[in-house]
């Protein structure tokens, strides 16, 4: 893994998007041992195409390359399961749902239970995947969020990612359910003003989508860690439906893409001229 680890673009406006699960460059010592179709099953595939508009809006964007499955930077650096790993972890690891179900900081399964690893990760592995890949990244997006703050005194950061349209039996709490089209998340609304994520949730329904709040995906580390609601830093997480772009099966884009696309462009857009501090 080099320093290409990730991509960012500088932003002009209150805005921060960031894609940390679009990444497809799989590392030479990953050493997974499922098969490889199946584990780029974990891939947000194509978010990173479906928000490409954002830099030319003058959004702020940060990109992850690396696969979350190598390395997922939406957890915090302590949700390590120790049993992945050849010798205990020096620090005291979070032993919650994530991890329990395989999607810790470095995942354990795929979405279907598949274990993903032959062998036991190295601490000095593990430390050195965090190095060049969590540490910057994390670093980009507090950069990003500070600027913009600094710039217009409030920020608006928006983690981006998508889902399958029916939850796999090891991915949320809830196996089986079908999703709508959205899920918005701002953890029971601590990461961001309520005003502002049903301001999202209204501009998306006026489209014609189904929305939902909080429910099966609150937001994870990445709007938890950079988000001050009181002090106008607001962060928003948006799931989004799979199903409506590609096919789930071959995970090409279907006639739907475009759509969403001006879809979410729409929603960026309106968020530009949106002031948290006024709703």
């Amino acid at each position: 893994m080099t320093s290409t680890a990730i991509s960012v673009a500088q932003g002009i406006n209150a805005l921060v998007l960031d894609s940390p699960h679009s990444g497809t460059d799989y590392p030479s010592d990953f050493g997974f041992a499922c098969n490889y179709t199946a584990l780029r099953r974990a891939e947000d595939t194509h978010v990173e195409r479906l928000y490409g508009f954002a830099p030319d809006l003058g959004c702020a964007w940060i990109e992850a390359h690396f696969p979350r499955s190598y390395l997922d930077p939406n957890r915090d650096v302590n949700e390590i399961d120790n049993t992945m790993l050849e010798s205990a972890w020096p620090q005291p690891v979070s032993d919650n749902i994530k991890v329990r179900l395989g999607k810790g900081l470095f995942w354990k399964a795929l979405d279907d239970g598949t274990p993903i690893y032959q062998r036991r990760l190295g601490v000095d592995e593990v430390k050195a995947r965090i190095q060049r890949c969590w540490q910057p990244y994390h670093a980009a997006v507090e950069q990003a969020i500070a600027a913009a703050h600094a710039r217009h005194g409030y920020s608006i950061h928006i983690n981006c990612h998508s889902m399958p349209a029916v939850a796999s039996q090891f991915a949320t709490e809830f196996p089986g359910e079908r999703h709508p089209d959205f899920v918005l998340g701002n953890r029971d609304h601590t990461t961001s003003s309520t005003a502002l994520i049903e301001l999202i949730q209204a501009h998306l329904i006026a489209q014609g989508y189904s929305v939902a709040l909080n429910h099966p995906y609150k937001g994870v580390e990445l709007v938890r860690r950079y988000s001050d609601p009181a002090a106008h830093r607001h962060s928003v997480q948006i799931e989004l439906n799979c199903s409506r772009y590609m096919d789930e099966a071959s995970r090409e884009p279907h006639a739907g893409f475009d759509g969403i696309r001006q879809s979410l462009k729409g929603l960026v857009q309106m968020l530009t001229t949106a002031d948290p501090r006024l709703l």
